[in-house]
């Protein structure tokens, strides 16, 4: 089973205090480092990064000759002797240092791209994640290690990976805790949404969000026709050229704006993008459907004027991602079930039918429409199932 990036907020702090590795394992670009950072900063902890996969072996230790001469042993038997000792690498240094200087924080260190790094690394590495040694050096107690991985076609759910790593030992699998990261598009707009205080503006550029919110299978889509996947990270690079774009003249912006976010997540997502900017007006988003004031159960006039306006393939993918966002937005909410059985009825009958089906291959949702509908509790819910009853029974005329 796949964790959310809230849910690995709280499942990395929980496996940490009982005194494990967590070994995060997603796809490249989901945000495994910036959920590191944030399990960090919710723990308090002091966070160092070393990633793996830009390292080489001897990078953390390497043997330097004797420093001084009580360093030479002469035996009776065997000849002299040199105690070698190691040069540790800055990082470990810092790490040794700041653990000195501040005994009661508690520090992480994130080895990431773990299963990249070459087996000669990785080697080196083990004794980090199994004994908390490296050569003569322990790790101080406060210390606590977090790794993540690529997929690699060895791994359950992941056969088809291709990505280009060196599988672990299995000591190391044995002696971590493997949590699968999915990407979660109610989360990520959440995050998308908080203020970033180093840039005093969101974190993810509105009109960005807004593009996500129509259909969300775009946060995490890949182009056929190219070798770019469009990842979350990448929807970050969008937006911080989107938001420098913006400060150059309409017509420079017109010249390179479509090159700059085909690099980033391919010509088609791409072209999609520049053309949901310059229709960005008649563009809605669950939240502007559900949240809009004021409030209730019928669609305020504005809003639904906005997407009465909108084509039926539009109005389609809105309506869908309402659906996948449903614990943000539930059904089985009386004034969201009034709004959405209004807006899907403005839809051909077609564009209903097509929907419905979608809606009948959840049955958790079925299930929680039909419970409410029984306690007759909630009368636009009740409307809602009766009326999805309905458009279903027309494959049957």
């Amino acid at each position: 089973m796949a964790l959310s990036y809230q849910a690995l907020l709280t499942a990395i702090p929980v496996v940490l205090k009982a005194g494990n590795v967590p070994n995060v394992v997603g796809e490249a670009g989901i945000g495994k480092s910036a959920l590191i950072s944030d399990v960090a900063r919710q723990m308090g902890a002091k966070l160092f990064t070393t990633v793996v996969s830009l390292s080489e072996k001897g990078d953390l230790a390497i043997p330097v000759p004797p420093l001084t001469s009580e360093s030479f042993i002469q035996t009776a038997a065997y000849g002299q002797l040199a105690d070698v000792q190691f040069g540790y690498a800055h990082t470990l240094i810092e790490i040794i240092q700041y653990a000195e200087a501040h005994p009661k924080q508690p520090i992480i260190w994130f080895l990431d791209e773990f299963n990249r790094g070459t087996q000669a690394v990785q080697s080196e590495l083990m004794n980090l994640v199994l004994q908390r040694t490296i050569n003569t050096l322990k790790l101080p107690q406060q210390v606590q290690l977090v790794l993540a991985e690529n997929p690699d076609a060895s791994m359950r759910g992941f056969e088809d990976s291709t990505y280009g790593v060196v599988a672990g030992d299995a000591a190391i699998k044995d002696r971590t805790v493997r949590l699968v990261m999915r990407t979660d598009a109610a989360d990520w707009l959440r995050w998308a949404q908080q203020l970033d205080t180093t840039q005093s503006r969101p974190h993810i550029h509105p009109l960005v969000q807004r593009f996500i919110s129509e259909d969300v299978t775009r946060l995490n889509q890949t182009d056929q026709q190219e070798d770019l996947t469009a990842t979350p990270r990448a929807w970050e690079r969008v937006s911080a050229n989107l938001y420098e774009l913006e400060k150059l003249p309409r017509t420079t912006q017109a010249v390179v704006a479509l090159d700059i976010f085909q690099g980033d997540v391919g010509r088609d997502l791409g072209r999609s993008f520049e053309a949901f900017l310059e229709q960005q007006a008649i563009h809605l988003t669950p939240a502007d459907l559900f949240t809009s004031q004021p409030k209730g159960a019928v669609t305020p006039a504005p809003i639904l004027k906005q997407f009465q306006a909108m084509s039926e393939p539009q109005k389609g993918t809105v309506l869908r991602s309402c659906l996948r966002l449903t614990a943000d937005y539930p059904l089985t909410n009386d004034q969201n079930a009034g709004r959405f059985l209004q807006l899907l009825q403005t839809l051909s009958q077609d564009g209903q039918f097509a929907l419905v089906q979608t809606i009948g291959q959840d049955r958790a949702l079925l299930k929680q429409l039909y419970t409410v509908n029984v306690a007759k509790s909630s009368p636009y819910v009740t409307a809602l199932y009766q009326y999805l009853q309905q458009v279903a029974s027309w494959s049957n005329q």
